[in-house]
């Protein structure tokens, strides 16, 4: 537990150290969250395999797709109706959506519901795993993704429910590649096609974690599994 916990973490820092651009905070990020997901697969593949952290395709992605899915539509409607829309995001912002790919979505996920799910899993049971390891990137993406405006209750109570759902679909489905594709759409659309003013409202930006906090909690309730062949772990 140890190794799966401080290893990524240690490699995350030393790397975002080597690669520290106070000029570019967005790189030194990006070099953060790439040595959290390079050190979780080397340890994660030769433990459990890639299958075992959750790289599955077919079934298991259509289904953490569709699950992950609601999650997002659910939030695109509470962002048009409770935070203004002050205009549209930059027609180049390819590069934007490549790092929500692949940093804070994918090599997050890897760690938390790959390598972190299944030590979790053997360590205390899958249910365990699930909340665990939900409230692990919670707390990640609180700390440290672009949509944390502000450092209050509100949003960590968010950030730790939007993981604690992804970590439920992850039991019920085996896959993280679905919810690394909606996690993406759903900050790039959010945040990045649509911005917010600049500082956002708090209150606007608290409504919407609050309505979407208790949606997630209604998808955890539904989707939680009532026997163990519900669980894929």
């Amino acid at each position: 537990m140890a190794v799966a916990f401080l290893v990524p973490l240690l490699t995350a820092v030393l790397l975002s150290a080597v690669f520290l651009n106070p000029d570019n905070p967005q790189a030194t990020a990006a070099a953060f969250f790439a040595g959290m997901g390079i050190a979780s697969w080397l340890i994660g593949w030769r433990r459990y395999g890639l299958p075992g952290l959750g790289l599955r395709g077919r079934r298991p992605l259509y289904a953490s797709i569709g699950f992950a899915a609601l999650g997002w539509i659910v939030f695109l409607l509470f962002r048009f109706i409770f935070v203004r829309v002050v205009g549209f995001g930059p027609a180049d912002s390819t590069r934007s959506f490549i790092f929500l790919l692949l940093f804070e979505a994918f090599a997050v996920q890897l760690w938390a519901y790959g390598l972190l799910f299944r030590v979790l899993a053997d360590w205390r049971g899958p249910l365990a795993a699930a909340v665990g390891s939900g409230v692990i990137f919670g707390a990640i993406a609180y700390l440290l993704f672009q949509e944390s405006f502000f450092g209050d209750l509100t949003s960590l109570l968010y950030f730790i429910l939007w993981g604690v759902f992804y970590g439920v679909i992850r039991l019920r489905t085996g896959s993280i590649l679905g919810s690394v594709v909606i996690q993406a759409m759903h900050s790039f659309t959010a945040w990045v096609v649509m911005p917010p003013q600049t500082p956002p409202v708090v209150s606007e930006v608290q409504t919407l974690y609050l309505a979407a906090g208790i949606a997630y909690l209604i998808f955890i309730w539904r989707l939680w599994p009532k026997e163990e062949a519900d669980y894929r772990v």
